[in-house]
Protein backbone atom coordinates (compact mmCIF):
# COMPACT_ATOMS: atom_id res chain seq x y z
CA UNK A 1 0.00 0.00 0.00
CA UNK A 2 1.24 3.42 -1.51
CA UNK A 3 0.26 6.79 0.99
CA UNK A 4 1.23 10.04 -0.32
CA UNK A 5 0.53 12.68 2.21
CA UNK A 6 -0.05 16.43 0.60
CA UNK A 7 0.69 18.40 3.50
CA UNK A 8 2.49 22.13 4.34
CA UNK A 9 4.28 22.52 7.34
CA UNK A 10 3.30 25.76 8.62
CA UNK A 11 0.03 24.11 8.85
CA UNK A 12 -1.16 22.86 12.29
CA UNK A 13 -4.18 19.88 11.08
CA UNK A 14 -1.43 18.74 9.00
CA UNK A 15 0.94 17.74 11.64
CA UNK A 16 -2.31 16.61 13.60
CA UNK A 17 -3.16 14.09 10.61
CA UNK A 18 0.54 12.98 10.39
CA UNK A 19 0.34 11.88 13.76
CA UNK A 20 -2.98 10.31 13.54
CA UNK A 21 -2.03 8.42 10.48
CA UNK A 22 1.44 7.22 12.44
CA UNK A 23 -1.02 5.96 15.39
CA UNK A 24 -3.09 4.45 12.66
CA UNK A 25 -0.34 2.45 10.80
CA UNK A 26 1.21 1.57 14.11
CA UNK A 27 -1.98 -0.99 14.12
CA UNK A 28 -2.05 -2.19 11.03
CA UNK A 29 -0.93 -5.14 9.97
CA UNK A 30 -2.92 -6.25 7.13
CA UNK A 31 0.30 -5.40 4.58
CA UNK A 32 3.14 -3.24 3.76
CA UNK A 33 3.13 0.74 3.78
CA UNK A 34 4.91 3.28 2.11
CA UNK A 35 4.83 6.38 3.04
CA UNK A 36 5.50 9.68 0.44
CA UNK A 37 5.17 13.38 1.56
CA UNK A 38 3.85 15.39 -1.49
CA UNK A 39 4.60 19.06 -0.98
CA UNK A 40 1.75 21.66 -0.60
CA UNK A 41 2.04 25.13 -0.13
CA UNK A 42 -1.26 27.08 1.48
CA UNK A 43 0.23 30.50 0.74
CA UNK A 44 2.63 30.55 -2.04
CA UNK A 45 2.63 34.44 -2.07
CA UNK A 46 4.26 34.03 1.29
CA UNK A 47 7.57 36.57 0.73
CA UNK A 48 11.07 34.22 0.68
CA UNK A 49 11.77 36.45 3.68
CA UNK A 50 8.13 35.60 5.39
CA UNK A 51 5.62 37.41 7.22
CA UNK A 52 5.01 38.20 10.58
CA UNK A 53 2.35 35.36 12.00
CA UNK A 54 -0.49 37.23 13.85
CA UNK A 55 -0.69 39.89 11.18
CA UNK A 56 -1.01 36.96 8.34
CA UNK A 57 -3.59 35.23 10.80
CA UNK A 58 -5.56 37.78 11.33
CA UNK A 59 -6.14 38.95 7.97
CA UNK A 60 -6.47 35.09 6.31
CA UNK A 61 -8.99 34.46 9.31
CA UNK A 62 -10.58 37.86 8.97
CA UNK A 63 -10.41 37.71 12.79
CA UNK A 64 -9.73 40.25 15.98
CA UNK A 65 -6.80 39.36 18.24
CA UNK A 66 -9.26 37.80 20.63
CA UNK A 67 -10.89 35.57 18.23
CA UNK A 68 -7.57 34.33 16.55
CA UNK A 69 -6.37 33.64 20.13
CA UNK A 70 -9.60 30.92 20.76
CA UNK A 71 -8.62 29.34 17.48
CA UNK A 72 -5.26 28.59 18.10
CA UNK A 73 -6.09 27.60 21.55
CA UNK A 74 -8.62 25.00 19.28
CA UNK A 75 -5.66 23.98 17.45
CA UNK A 76 -3.60 23.75 20.72
CA UNK A 77 -6.41 21.58 22.24
CA UNK A 78 -6.71 19.32 19.11
CA UNK A 79 -3.05 18.88 19.57
CA UNK A 80 -3.07 17.71 22.88
CA UNK A 81 -5.29 14.56 21.91
CA UNK A 82 -3.15 13.76 19.44
CA UNK A 83 -0.28 13.56 21.87
CA UNK A 84 1.23 16.92 20.16
CA UNK A 85 2.49 20.43 21.68
CA UNK A 86 1.91 23.22 20.30
CA UNK A 87 3.41 26.60 21.55
CA UNK A 88 1.99 29.52 19.32
CA UNK A 89 3.69 32.39 21.66
CA UNK A 90 6.89 31.33 19.99
CA UNK A 91 5.57 31.69 16.02
CA UNK A 92 6.94 35.14 15.08
CA UNK A 93 7.03 34.51 11.31
CA UNK A 94 5.47 32.56 8.46
CA UNK A 95 7.78 31.40 6.50
CA UNK A 96 7.45 30.76 2.45
CA UNK A 97 8.16 27.15 2.83
CA UNK A 98 9.24 26.03 -0.88
CA UNK A 99 12.62 25.84 0.42
CA UNK A 100 11.66 23.75 3.40
CA UNK A 101 9.36 20.97 0.59
CA UNK A 102 12.90 21.37 -1.29
CA UNK A 103 14.72 19.37 1.20
CA UNK A 104 12.20 16.68 2.14
CA UNK A 105 12.27 15.93 -1.59
CA UNK A 106 16.08 15.51 -1.50
CA UNK A 107 16.30 13.58 1.54
CA UNK A 108 16.98 10.31 2.16
CA UNK A 109 14.10 8.20 2.01
CA UNK A 110 14.38 6.01 5.10
CA UNK A 111 15.00 9.94 7.33
CA UNK A 112 12.14 11.63 5.24
CA UNK A 113 9.98 11.12 8.51
CA UNK A 114 12.20 12.44 10.76
CA UNK A 115 12.56 15.50 9.07
CA UNK A 116 8.89 16.44 8.65
CA UNK A 117 8.67 15.70 12.42
CA UNK A 118 11.73 18.20 13.45
CA UNK A 119 10.05 20.71 10.96
CA UNK A 120 6.76 20.41 12.12
CA UNK A 121 7.80 20.64 15.82
CA UNK A 122 10.74 23.57 15.30
CA UNK A 123 8.11 25.79 13.78
CA UNK A 124 5.14 24.57 16.32
CA UNK A 125 7.20 24.11 19.23
CA UNK A 126 9.80 25.98 18.88
CA UNK A 127 9.28 29.14 16.82
CA UNK A 128 11.80 28.51 14.35
CA UNK A 129 12.06 30.29 11.08
CA UNK A 130 11.72 27.16 8.60
CA UNK A 131 11.74 29.43 5.31
CA UNK A 132 15.65 30.51 6.64
CA UNK A 133 17.71 28.05 4.94
CA UNK A 134 20.30 28.11 7.88
CA UNK A 135 17.90 26.65 10.02
CA UNK A 136 16.98 24.32 7.08
CA UNK A 137 20.68 23.20 6.73
CA UNK A 138 20.78 22.19 10.83
CA UNK A 139 17.77 19.78 10.23
CA UNK A 140 19.50 18.19 7.37
CA UNK A 141 22.67 17.78 9.19
CA UNK A 142 20.18 15.89 12.02
CA UNK A 143 19.67 13.31 9.50
CA UNK A 144 23.36 12.72 8.54
CA UNK A 145 23.04 14.58 5.28
CA UNK A 146 26.52 17.10 5.02
CA UNK A 147 25.81 20.42 5.23
CA UNK A 148 27.98 21.83 2.52
CA UNK A 149 26.44 19.46 -0.14
CA UNK A 150 23.27 20.27 1.00
CA UNK A 151 23.61 23.64 0.40
CA UNK A 152 25.04 23.34 -3.35
CA UNK A 153 22.07 21.14 -3.96
CA UNK A 154 19.40 23.37 -2.88
CA UNK A 155 21.44 26.63 -4.77
CA UNK A 156 21.32 24.40 -7.88
CA UNK A 157 17.42 23.51 -7.35
CA UNK A 158 17.93 20.39 -7.08
CA UNK A 159 14.30 18.73 -5.70
CA UNK A 160 12.79 21.77 -6.98
CA UNK A 161 10.91 20.07 -9.77
CA UNK A 162 9.65 17.30 -8.01
CA UNK A 163 8.19 20.00 -5.66
CA UNK A 164 6.73 21.55 -8.66
CA UNK A 165 4.87 18.65 -9.77
CA UNK A 166 3.33 17.71 -6.67
CA UNK A 167 2.04 21.44 -6.33
CA UNK A 168 1.00 20.57 -10.47
CA UNK A 169 -0.86 18.02 -9.18
CA UNK A 170 -2.64 18.98 -6.30
CA UNK A 171 -3.78 22.12 -8.39
CA UNK A 172 -5.05 19.77 -10.88
CA UNK A 173 -6.83 17.70 -8.81
CA UNK A 174 -8.93 20.35 -7.15
CA UNK A 175 -7.15 19.90 -3.61
CA UNK A 176 -8.09 22.86 -2.10
CA UNK A 177 -7.18 21.99 1.61
CA UNK A 178 -4.65 19.89 3.53
CA UNK A 179 -3.85 17.32 5.05
CA UNK A 180 -5.06 15.50 2.16
CA UNK A 181 -3.77 11.87 1.77
CA UNK A 182 -3.81 9.90 -1.37
CA UNK A 183 -4.01 5.70 -0.94
CA UNK A 184 -2.65 3.37 -3.34
CA UNK A 185 -3.36 6.57 -6.26
CA UNK A 186 -7.24 5.78 -6.17
CA UNK A 187 -8.81 6.50 -2.85
CA UNK A 188 -8.54 9.72 -0.99
CA UNK A 189 -9.04 11.45 2.98
CA UNK A 190 -8.65 14.77 3.82
CA UNK A 191 -8.52 16.46 6.97
CA UNK A 192 -7.03 15.92 10.24
CA UNK A 193 -8.68 12.22 10.75
CA UNK A 194 -9.06 10.38 13.98
CA UNK A 195 -6.58 7.61 14.22
CA UNK A 196 -9.45 5.18 14.64
CA UNK A 197 -10.76 6.16 11.07
CA UNK A 198 -7.72 6.12 9.59
CA UNK A 199 -7.52 2.49 10.44
CA UNK A 200 -10.63 1.97 9.85
CA UNK A 201 -10.42 3.28 6.09
CA UNK A 202 -6.87 1.29 5.50
CA UNK A 203 -8.48 -1.97 6.35
CA UNK A 204 -11.61 -1.16 4.36
CA UNK A 205 -9.11 0.06 1.40
CA UNK A 206 -6.91 -3.49 1.71
CA UNK A 207 -9.90 -5.46 1.80
CA UNK A 208 -11.53 -4.19 -1.52
CA UNK A 209 -7.98 -4.45 -3.31
CA UNK A 210 -7.56 -8.39 -2.03
CA UNK A 211 -11.16 -8.19 -3.73
CA UNK A 212 -10.22 -6.83 -7.10
CA UNK A 213 -6.60 -8.64 -7.41
CA UNK A 214 -9.00 -12.16 -6.86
Amino acid sequence: MIIEIFQDIVCPWCRIGKKNLTDALANFTSEPVEVHYRAYQLDPSTPTEGSPFRDVMLQKVRADEAKLSGMLQQVTQAGQGSGLHFDFSKVEKMPNTLKAHQLIAIAPEDHKKDLVDDLFKAYFEDGKDIGNVDVLLDFAEKIGMNREQTSTRLSAKEGLEQVEDDLDFARQAGVSGVPFFVINRKYALTGAQPSATFLQALQQISEEQKEEEA
